[in-house]
């Protein structure tokens, strides 16, 4: 692999600008547009873009694949266990308003932030674990 300095550099200035606009999207998103869907697409975008300027080795080092699939795993599992938690204590499946019974408004905010954060963990995961699986073919 040939080493371009402008592209590296450009990539080595702009990833954690896109990881901070990524959160910012994650923990904007039950307050205006964006959520877990979008801020997942966008973190997965700088992992892409890290791997396709300094190699597929370089960003299988910085997410190997155990743990983009705790990643997914874990994802899943927090979205599924809000809805869980909410039947357990007395709601139906994702009812945000019985996470805080004495603050209905308080458990819609924390039902919300928990389910796109499980989102968003599980579709930047799923994103680098398809690149990985399209870069890393031969022929």
């Amino acid at each position: 692999m040939k080493h371009y300095p402008i592209p590296r550099l450009a990539a080595k200035l702009l990833l954690p600008v896109i990881i901070l606009f990524a959160l910012y999207v994650q923990f904007h998103g039950d307050y205006g547009p964006g959520g877990g869907f979008q801020a997942g697409v966008i973190f997965a975008a700088g992992i892409i873009l890290y791997g396709l300027v300094y190699g597929l080795d370089s960003a299988r080092q910085l997410c190997p694949p155990w743990l983009l699939q705790l990643g997914i795993s874990l994802g899943v599992m927090i979205y599924a266990g809000v809805g869980v938690v909410a039947l357990l204590l007395g709601g139906n499946f994702l009812d945000y308003n019985v996470l805080d019974p004495h603050d209905p408004v308080h458990g819609q905010h924390l039902g919300i932030l928990l389910v796109e954060l499980g989102v968003g963990i599980t579709v930047a995961a799923v994103m680098i674990t398809i690149f990985f699986a399209f870069a890393g073919r031969r022929g």
